[in-house]
């Protein structure tokens, strides 16, 4: 049974308040909810600093019994503007209820972890990490990213999906798979839902999905995850590669006005800016590119793709010559690509491409295979077994139409963004080749 002392009970007294509404009740009474961000004892006079999910806001009062940081707390109090205070204004006290005490002091010190914590124990304690003001901004701008992602492709006529994520072979081959045994079976973690996405263009014609996926990679990088957000996008009835970089230049310019009408605190907090994003972002074929970086700024690029540095400095080019924080690289070779990419006349280059966006890539797409013979040949000739796609390639047999499509990183989109310098703060809860937990 309740008592007139339970918080249970006081909580009807005054509607909560959120401190990004103070400004609304300028010497009004108001209850606020939250936790005890950081706490001060100045002679008898007590300063709680309130973090809510809008905000923080301080609290002056005296005769308070002040528990641990973090703990969840409830105020109620007179709205005073200050200019020093959070928002330009501060709650004088007149009721102080603890809801929920920390029984321990917390690992981290969430006002200050920008600069007296080691990178690796914020990942450690995650749980509490994530508290912090900028750590929940960053998650916040990808939540609105992600929405942004639905909104816009909704209203290009696209039907969202959802695959299987343990499946019997990788949608790209290698060995970047994560093995599980399935009733006796071999089966693996999804790299891609690809396949899958590419059967369903021949159900709904333009499809998406955001799920994780999974690579069996054993890097360790400021860049790479082993499960990442996929935010996949496959388009039937195109006439090129080209419909498919135009739509996602149109998806980034929603997004990025979405975040700007959402987000701007966020960035303000993180000290972040929206990119230059062009109406028609610059495309660029990949041996042009190569030859580029070298001719620009010395650099040689072996292999069979670009390298970091060689994304770092084609990004810095296409800013400074064209005032575009992105560029497409197209026109890559059969070699760099999987089997489902569409080969140009010639059979070397394919019609796939790239999107750099600030030094990095973060999206890999094209035209794909949508004929039944040149796909087996395909296969063939990347050495994959036929009948381990089978489920796949039967379709093929049924009249798919030209198809293409492209898969953004949540993560690396958000990272790159907000100027994160290790992808692994975009997520929550990472996984890496080194973490399982939190």
């Amino acid at each position: 049974m309740t008592t007139p002392e339970t918080p249970a009970q006081a909580t009807h007294a005054l509607p909560r308040t959120l401190t990004r509404d103070l400004g609304r009740h300028d010497g009004q009474q108001v209850r606020l909810q939250g936790f005890l961000h950081a706490r001060r004892d100045l002679g008898g006079v007590q300063f709680a600093v309130l973090r809510d999910v809008s905000g923080v806001a301080q609290c002056v009062g005296s005769g308070l019994h002040l528990p641990l940081p973090e703990s969840s707390i409830e105020v109620t109090g007179t709205v005073k503007a200050h200019p020093k205070a959070p928002g330009g204004y501060e709650i004088q006290i007149t009721d102080f209820r603890v809801l929920s005490a920390a029984v321990q002091a917390s690992p981290l010190e969430i006002p200050k972890m920008e600069w007296n914590v080691n990178p690796e124990t914020m990942l450690d304690y995650r749980y509490v990490s994530l508290r912090g003001l900028k750590e929940r901004a960053t998650l916040r701008v990808q939540a609105e990213l992600v929405r942004a992602f639905h909104e816009h492709l909704n209203a290009e006529g696209f039907t969202e999906i959802s695959t299987p994520k343990i499946v019997s072979a990788g949608a790209e081959g290698g060995a970047n798979l994560f093995k599980l045994d399935y009733f006796g079976e071999q089966a693996y973690l999804a790299q891609s839902p690809q396949l899958y996405k590419q059967i369903m263009v021949g159900v709904f014609e333009r499809v998406y999905e955001v799920a994780p996926v999974y690579r069996a990679e054993e890097h360790a990088t400021s860049r790479h995850l082993n499960e990442y957000l996929s935010l996949d996008v496959e388009m039937g009835f195109i006439d090129s590669e080209e419909d498919v970089m135009a739509l996602e230049n149109r998806l980034l310019v929603s997004i990025m006005a979405h975040l700007k009408a959402t987000c701007a605190a966020e960035f303000a907090l993180l000290g972040a800016a929206l990119p230059a994003l062009p109406d028609f972002i610059p495309r660029i074929p990949l041996m042009e590119a190569r030859e580029l970086v070298h001719r620009e700024y010395g650099h040689v690029v072996g292999g069979k793709d670009l390298d970091p540095e060689a994304e770092r400095l084609l990004c810095q080019y296409y800013l400074e010559r064209h005032g575009s924080d992105f560029v497409f690289v197209t026109k890559y070779p059969r070699a760099a690509r999987p089997f489902y990419a569409y080969p140009e006349e010639g059979g070397e280059l394919t019609r796939g491409f790239d999107l750099l966006f600030r030094g990095i890539e973060i999206t890999s797409g094209g035209q794909r295979i949508n004929e039944y013979e040149m796909l087996m040949d395909s296969i063939r000739t990347y050495k994959l077994n036929p009948e381990s796609l089978a489920g796949y390639s039967e379709v093929f047999k049924y009249g798919m139409p030209p198809h293409g499509g492209f898969a953004i990183g949540a993560e690396r989109l958000t990272a790159r963004l907000l100027g994160i310098a290790n992808v692994r703060y975009a997520r929550a809860f990472p996984r890496d080749r080194n973490r399982l937990t939190p």
